[in-house]
């Protein structure tokens, strides 16, 4: 074999493998494009035309936000909301929120209501190893609220819905809630777009 021939065939080698590198790292590309979409992708709950809606399967494995705290022993014994609220945020609408700094359409917040443990001291308070405090106890009730500018116009562009304020099982389904039942409040108090974002340093504008 000449040697001309020989180094064509080793430039023809080459250019395969470069072509077929090349090929790969544009599949993986797309791959992880699709990958990324479907992951910021919102895929929150779902409103019937009656305006009601379930709760959201696996919604405690959803972007955890945060927590607050408003016990009775901290609020003459009749606090409105004296359980933890465990809050929730579909991941697609938090990818979304984090990228533009505003809450998607179809944005889906989900409120677990926690009790706490039983306390030791007058203000609900109890001694564990790591100090007095609060302490969760056992899940007692589901809030949710769900961005749809269209069809909750008259609330400021969200739907709130609550499951009861008890211990599992929860209701199966619920209606939109009236303004005077949850809207208002977050309209007159919450810090941006109905959501109290400033309870939530995960939710800190970009």
């Amino acid at each position: 074999m000449s040697v001309r021939r020989l180094a064509t065939r080793k430039l023809g080698t080459a250019a395969l493998v470069i072509a077929t590198g090349i090929t790969a790292a544009f599949a993986l590309t797309t791959q992880l494009d699709k990958a990324s979409a479907q992951m910021n992708e919102v895929a929150g709950a779902v409103i019937s035309d009656t305006n009601e809606t379930s709760i959201p399967e696996g919604f405690r494995k959803w972007v955890f936000i945060g927590a607050p705290l408003t016990p009775n022993g901290l609020n003459d014994g009749a606090a409105g909301f004296p359980e933890f609220h465990h809050v929730y945020i579909e991941p697609g609408a938090f990818a979304e929120y984090l990228r533009t700094g505003e809450f998607p359409e179809g944005t889906t917040i989900v409120k677990e209501l926690v009790l706490l443990k039983e306390g030791h001291h007058e203000d609900g308070s109890r001694n564990e190893a790591s100090g007095r405090g609060f302490y969760a106890d056992s899940f007692a009730g589901i809030d949710m609220m769900v961005k749809d500018t269209a069809r909750f116009a008259e609330t400021d562009g969200w739907g709130f819905f609550n499951f009861g304020h008890h211990a599992p099982p929860y209701a199966e389904t619920a209606a939109a809630a009236p303004a005077e039942a949850c809207a208002g409040c977050h309209t007159a108090a919450a810090t941006y777009d109905m959501v109290f974002t400033e309870f939530y340093p995960i939710l800190e504008r970009p």
